[in-house]
């Protein structure tokens, strides 16, 4: 088996088994909207349901159009990413495990839109009690994150390379 594939299970695999398990412990250890004050005035863990996209955009839709849009979108992405995926060189192990964490993220997500029509979020980051708010997120939503800033940095890194080639 191809190395990038050996990444791809085990990166994906992994972070969608953390994603999971850790909203599988959110919902049971949590009521809805309740919090744990881990490092007060900066993190809590805090029980939230998601049913729109990143940072909760648009959850005022219509479930009749919300529902089918976010499970459509991330299965077209994941092809799209599958495809590219697919061409990638196998010694590309950078590029490899950013798709991979992106892959593992958006069927983290999938799986909470197929099963419950919204996204278990839980990770809060805040500034002192009245201040700036991040919106909750969860083991998935920071893969993709990762993913795709390893996927920037990697086109920086390689366009870098090529122009200093270039210059020789």
């Amino acid at each position: 088996m191809k190395l990038k594939y050996l990444v791809l299970i085990s990166v994906s695999g992994t972070i969608i088994a953390l994603d999971q398990l850790t909203k599988h412990l959110v919902v049971r250890g949590f009521h809805l909207g309740e919090s744990l004050h881990l490092i007060p005035g900066f993190f809590s863990l805090t029980y939230v349901r998601n049913p729109g996209a990143a940072f909760g955009l648009l959850n005022t839709w219509d479930p009749v159009y919300r529902i089918p849009f976010f499970i459509t979108i991330p299965v077209v992405a994941l092809a799209a990413i599958f495809f590219v995926f697919r061409k990638v060189s196998d010694d590309d192990l950078i590029l490899s495990s950013a798709l991979s964490l992106v892959i593992g993220g958006a069927i983290g997500n999938l799986i909470d839109r197929v099963a419950y029509n919204y996204v278990i979020d839980f990770l809060d980051f805040y500034w002192k009690e009245t201040g700036p708010h991040f919106p909750a997120f969860n083991v998935a939503d920071s893969a993709i994150s990762v993913g795709v800033a390893l996927l920037i940095l990697d086109i920086f890194r390689k366009e870098k390379r090529a122009h200093a080639a270039d210059s020789v």
